[in-house]
């Protein structure tokens, strides 16, 4: 938990070894029963009293309610009273009291390091200020960002104050204000009202909106069409529910006075895009979170489906998903074990690789099918996706290989059912230079049964993403098996 919270934010880490301090030093203050015990206790807190008031001033700082101001001990009778009394005849004490002073020390040099850290400093943060800043929807159009800590939540809507960003607000658990005024402010129109009705209360709309997980299930929000994870959450379900924020069922009248209003938004309506930010690779050795949280995607994947089969980065699908998982598992999947006899036949065939780059498009051949009477036709395609982020508002999203992948299909003659998993299809297709080229088919037949499997891209694919009218899958190589 504590790497966790390193992940989103320097200044939740420092939150959480704050609080570890104070509970650490309320079970000395409770235990401590000699004089020897004592003493100790405040000789500690005196040469540590810098630290302790900075500590106090952060906590009064986030949690005004929490301390007692006429108290001058940090440790309050409330903290006091969570501590559960230890037996010294069933427990040696005195040895927890020892390991807690190391502990105790330890989180020093965290918080003592922790303080020299400035937002100058933040990588993360200077991120998502330039796509703030840079990015040509973000800029102009509402967005939702969300993480799972509300310390994360305080630093990022101070900080983006700092770095002028304008329209921005920021909810999570401990806010006192009416949840319902700040979800209208961020999305008056699903919600039953309008930017002129808001302004004439003299409502500010939001533009940019900071918020923990108070908001991730259940709420129209999709007035916005950009959503930001800031930090992931352990539970993909809960990173779904977030992007469903703003990824819900439009309604039409709505989308209508939404456009009549604001027609520079008539490029982004209808689209939604979202940004994760993953741990960095150090962390990530450590946390082992993007894992963690594929996992469980992939089989929640398996029962429900993800749309467009993406979730965490552009290029995610089930196989992507299924690759890194296998890589920290520390067994082989069928598409890493094809990607190692590619690389063994470019290192094999020196020549190999310049032969491949100057062949025309759409490749074909043909080979005898493994089994005999058997005949099959197998296709590779490269199925487009939507280059978002990139375009100005009031240009249209294009539709690019780039951002899409690539997707093999076996179509079977006799049963005429379509195949798509590469672990049933690669040891069908594998050949060697001496295999011979052999067909059998007519070319009629072929044409055929390409416009079946190009009608079958269509409709699990580019109805599933709704697509726009003119979009096509691009057709790579395809293979007679007969």
């Amino acid at each position: 938990l504590f790497l966790k919270r390193f992940e989103s934010s320097a200044q939740s880490f420092e939150m959480s070894c704050q609080e570890l301090l104070l509970k650490m030093l309320a079970f000395i203050t409770k235990h401590a029963e000699t004089d020897g015990e004592k003493r100790r206790l405040e000789r500690w807190k005196a040469q540590n009293a810098d630290l302790i008031a900075y500590v106090q001033a952060k906590q009064s700082e986030l949690f005004p309610d929490k301390l007692d101001e006429e108290n001058e001990d940090i440790i309050t009778a409330e903290m006091m009273g969570d501590i559960e009394e230890l037996s010294r005849d069933e427990y040696k004490v005195e040895e927890i009291l020892e390991e807690t002073y190391l502990d105790l020390n330890e989180v020093v040099d965290f918080i003592s390091e922790l303080k020299k850290f400035k937002a100058v400093h933040d990588d993360k943060l200077k991120a998502l200020v330039k796509l703030l800043k840079t990015d040509p929807v973000l800029k102009e159009h509402k967005v939702i960002i969300f993480t799972e800590f509300m310390t994360t939540a305080h630093y990022l809507k101070k900080e983006l104050e700092n770095a002028n960003i304008l329209g921005l607000d920021e909810v999570d658990s401990s806010d006192k204000r009416d949840r319902g005024d700040v979800i209208t402010q961020f999305a008056p129109y699903y919600n039953g009202i309008s930017s002129k009705e808001l302004a004439d209360k003299k409502k500010r709309e939001t533009r940019v909106l900071i918020s923990t997980d108070v908001l991730s299930e259940g709420l129209n929000l999709q007035d916005a069409t950009r959503l930001i994870n800031y930090d992931l959450h352990w539970n993909p379900v809960r990173l779904m529910q977030r992007i469903g924020r703003v990824d819900r069922r439009l309604d039409p009248n709505i989308e209508q006075i939404i456009l009549a209003e604001h027609p520079e938004q008539k490029a982004i309506r209808g689209s939604v895009a979202y940004w994760n930010f993953l741990p960095p690779e150090e962390l990530e050795t450590l946390l082992k979170l993007y894992s963690k949280v594929s996992h469980k995607t992939l089989r929640i994947s398996k029962v429900f489906g993800i749309e467009g089969k993406k979730l965490l980065t552009p290029r995610d699908n089930f196989d992507a998903l299924k690759d890194f998982l296998h890589q920290y598992e520390g067994t082989t999947t069928t598409i890493e074990e094809m990607r190692l006899e590619y690389q063994k036949l470019l290192k094999d065939n020196p020549e190999l690789e310049e032969r491949l780059n100057v062949l025309p498009g759409r490749v074909f051949s043909g080979k005898e099918h493994p089994s005999p009477d058997a005949k099959a036709v197998f296709f590779c395609y490269s199925l487009p996706a939507p280059q978002t982020g990139s375009q100005k508002p009031d240009e249209e999203i294009k539709w690019t290989e780039e951002a899409g992948y690539t997707q093999w299909y076996l179509y079977d003659i006799t049963s005429e059912k379509t195949t798509e998993g590469p672990e049933e299809i690669i040891n069908l297709i594998r050949s060697t230079s001496q295999t011979p080229r052999y067909r059998s088919l007519s070319d009629k037949t072929l044409s055929e049964i390409r416009q079946k499997i190009e009608k079958h891209i269509k409709n699990s694919y580019f109805k599933k993403v709704q697509a726009p009218i003119g979009v096509k899958a691009t057709l790579k190589a395809w293979m007679e098996l007969s």
